[in-house]
């Protein structure tokens, strides 16, 4: 029709008037409006034909069961066969009407068409379904009752045929008890189609007034069977003294066959249950996945049960994820600061939106896995330690209490289903478009907490603890004191810089240490430590304002720890401050250090990785965890004082505590190791599309940097990537390291950078450099390699884009 349109408004004989081009956009619309209700109609014909299909294989064994019932053998009594096929028959001689009379109008279309008729016959004919569903439950009670007492019947009932459309020669194998349900499914959607068909049969048709009648009568019908079906629920649920109760839900990923799935999964008193969300017209609706009686489930399996692979992500793939949704954040905010059109700010929450939730999906990877006695198991996966232990705490505390075991009927498995649209405690997705226009959006910048001490143990342990914080949607581990040893009250006056975007809650969790193997936990992919407690506290806005320390207590299964948080912007965290003292090392230009100490690479750096070199290529996270703070100022400290023993204090120290003096340092020079005059240069080569042109220009530029510098540069990128080589077992990959020195290394002179001074906004891509250098790591195809670069001092040198 678009080609056809486009012909006709292009050929010679067609005015240009604009009263005629819009009486041609008129008829062309009125034209493509009559071709949809063909498809629309050709898709209820396809239903049709499938749902004959399976009304048809219902009646397949009722024949022979029929003429069974008369002989000497029966497998089932005719009362039985009646109770089980009630109105099958009369539900398949309706549709096979329906089909035969708009099989061949379609066949024959013309815009003129006419099928009210035949939908508002249909609609006339629900009195049939209401006497099904009024004896499906019945229906099924009795077949699951026959099945139990006649093999035969078992074995019939779990092989049904269905014939699969005309152009397969295929057919599907379908149980009694899912077949007994189609028609029950299928009345709840009637309204649906005729929705559908109204809306694009012109209001001129002589279909419409038929096809309005014969939705008002599917809307009665069905508004009196949902009133019926929550009075039975009712019933059932008083009769049977289930007094089922929901407990906890919440959105969690699913590894189905090695891919992730979104799922709701609802914790009632006596089963869990793991359903999936649908949208559709007018509303939302969940279909049943699986379930388990908690009496049935079990966190460990059996010794023959094969390890779980998980399929990772990249980090700069999530990376990359994140960049994208803080660009779109920052779009929305400005179309609508600009007071710009609707549909624009819709695409961009669209997009956001799809964004967000690919990262959910993608970023979990803690597994928790159940299993059910049966030999059916599923995994899950977190993104937080926090969580997982959350769920299982909450099992397993309500196993204690159950001691029935809930079975469900189709029926009921599909009443409690629906009933969970109420029920819900969690009712969005964690996504922007889902949160409220005064919704906080979280702090941004930095978060210092000091882990004093904990109390309240009964016994002496090995303990130590982490911190979880939020950010895009989901938690994650950022720091982790050291274990205190055999003691009940360890005082571990730890502090810890954590990095917030976004974020509203802090999570503490507080650990055992097994050092004995044979005792360790074996769950699949869980901590061989103990969780001894867990608590968090919200991040207020507000109470975090000032700049003073403020002293909490966590409370967490009978542990008390206690805190000292204090939060600081990045507009004073990031800000590079010049040392007071004449003679220090930190804050002094590194022309300055170096010409004093009369080396090439100042010594703070030589050290540092000397000593990381020593003993930390193989610390897990290293440059990405957080060393504890007062470690990393006793070091500045003795750097600043050239204090003689320094490189003793290091030995001594945490590893993560030199990595985090050095990050310091680099953080605190005047002016980051790329320059501020050069930073515009660097940041123009970067968008280069030659890969040529751009490798050129970033070697004249590395070369054109001060002597210090480079020589600085080359001899930490040449460590680097030594810590890159053991990725597999530290876990630092060239991308991770990048995301890490990037914006320490590599940004706009501060005159050049606006900050937001409001400790809740998010810095714009366009507006701040540290997400600018952030893109700069983070996007899609980063870190390009250039060719060998000064060899041999340095193997391969990598761009940070």
């Amino acid at each position: 029709l678009g080609n056809i349109f486009i012909k006709i408004l292009k050929s010679k004989n067609f005015s240009r008037n604009p009263l005629c081009i819009r009486a041609a956009l008129l008829m062309f619309g009125r034209m493509l409006g009559l071709e949809m209700r063909k498809r629309v109609l050709s898709g209820i014909l396809a239903t049709e034909e499938s749902y004959l299909s399976h009304l048809e294989a219902l009646l397949l064994p009722m024949k022979p069961l029929k003429a069974a019932a008369t002989t000497s053998q029966p497998v089932l009594t005719v009362a039985q066969i009646e109770t089980i096929f009630f109105k099958v028959p009369e539900l398949f001689e309706i549709h096979k009407e329906f089909y035969d009379g708009l099989f061949p109008r379609i066949q024959q279309w013309s815009h003129h068409q006419r099928v009210g008729d035949l939908f508002q016959k249909l609609a006339s004919q629900l009195g049939v379904y209401r006497a099904f569903v009024d004896n499906y439950e019945l229906a099924v009670e009795t077949a699951e009752k026959c099945c139990q007492a006649n093999t035969q019947f078992a074995e019939i009932s779990e092989n049904l045929k269905v014939r699969s459309p005309k152009d397969c020669k295929d057919t599907a194998k379908n149980s009694l008890e899912a077949l007994l349900y189609k028609p029950v499914d299928r009345v709840t959607r009637s309204t649906l189609v005729l929705h559908d068909l109204l809306k694009h049969t012109p209001t001129s048709h002589p279909d419409l007034p038929l096809l309005q009648d014969a939705l008002r009568i599917s809307q009665n019908f069905l508004s009196s069977i949902n009133e019926e079906m929550t009075n039975r629920r009712q019933s059932m649920t008083v009769k049977k003294g289930e007094n089922r109760q929901l407990l906890k839900d919440s959105f969690i990923v699913e590894l189905v066959e090695g891919a992730r799935k979104l799922r709701h999964v609802f914790l009632f008193s006596d089963l869990l249950l793991c359903a999936k969300l649908k949208k559709q017209i007018g509303g939302q609706q969940y279909d049943s996945k699986w379930y388990i009686p908690l009496t049935e489930l079990t966190f460990q399996g059996p010794e023959e049960t094969e390890p779980l692979t998980i399929p990772q992500v990249p980090d700069e793939e999530l990376d990359a994820m994140k960049v994208k949704i803080s660009h779109l954040r920052s779009e929305i905010q400005r179309e609508k600061r600009a007071n710009k059109g609707s549909k624009v700010i819709d695409r961009l929450r669209k997009k956001l939106s799809e964004q967000e939730s690919l990262l959910l999906l993608t970023s979990p990877s803690l597994p928790l896995r159940l299993y059910n006695k049966n030999g059916k198991n599923y995994s899950f996966l977190t993104s937080s330690d926090f969580e997982r232990a959350e769920w299982k705490e909450i099992i397993k505390e309500q196993q204690n209490k159950c001691l029935k075991t809930s079975t469900l009927t189709s029926m009921e498995l599909q009443m409690l289903t629906s009933s969970c649209l109420k029920l819900q405690t969690v009712h969005h997705i964690p996504l922007s478009i889902n949160k409220e226009e005064d919704e906080s959006p979280g702090l941004h910048g930095f978060l210092n907490v000091i882990v004093h001490s904990a109390s309240g143990l009964k016994q002496s342990l090995n303990l130590y603890c982490t911190m979880e914080v939020d950010s895009f949607g989901f938690f994650s581990n950022k720091a982790k004191t050291r274990v205190y040893r055999y003691t009940t009250e360890p005082k571990w006056n730890e502090e810890f810089e954590i990095d917030l975007e976004g974020s509203q809650t802090l999570r503490l969790l507080c650990y055992e240490k097994c050092y004995n193997k044979t005792k360790q936990n074996k769950e699949d992919g869980e901590s061989t430590d103990r969780i001894m407690g867990k608590g968090q506290i919200p991040l207020d806005p507000q109470t975090l304002q000032g700049k003073d320390w403020q002293r909490t207590v966590i409370p967490m299964n009978g542990i008390e720890v206690k805190l000292s948080i204090k939060f600081t912007s990045r507009e004073f965290s990031l800000k590079r401050m010049p040392s007071r003292k004449p003679m220090g090392v930190f804050g002094v230009k590194i022309s300055t250090v170096t010409k004093r100490e009369r080396s090439k690479v100042p010594y703070i750096v030589r050290q540092c990785l000397e000593e990381i070199e020593r003993r930390g290529m193989e610390e897990v996270g290293i440059y990405r965890v957080s060393g504890v703070a007062t470690d990393i100022q006793a070091l500045k400290t003795a750097f600043d004082t050239n204090n003689k023993d320094v490189s003793v204090m290091m030995s001594e120290m945490d590893v993560n505590a030199i990595a985090g003096t050095l990050k310091l340092y680099f953080r605190e020079l005047p002016e980051p190791l790329f320059t501020d005059e050069l930073y515009p240069n660097f940041a123009g080569g970067i968008t280069l599309s030659d890969s040529v042109a751009k490798e050129s220009c970033m070697l004249n530029l590395l070369l054109s940097l001060p002597e210090p510098n480079l020589v600085t540069f080359l001899f930490l990128l040449d460590h680097l990537k030594r810590v890159a080589e053991k990725e597999s077992i530290n876990k630092m990959s060239l991308h991770n390291l990048a995301t890490v020195f990037g914006p320490t290394l590599l940004r706009p002179a501060e005159k050049d950078s606006k900050i937001p001074t409001n400790p809740t906004q998010p810095i714009s891509m366009g507006d701040s450099w540290s997400l600018e250098v952030m893109a700069q790591v983070s996007h899609k195809g980063l870190l390009l390699p250039l060719r060998l670069l000064l060899q041999p001092l340095i193997h391969v040198l990598y761009i940070l884009y």
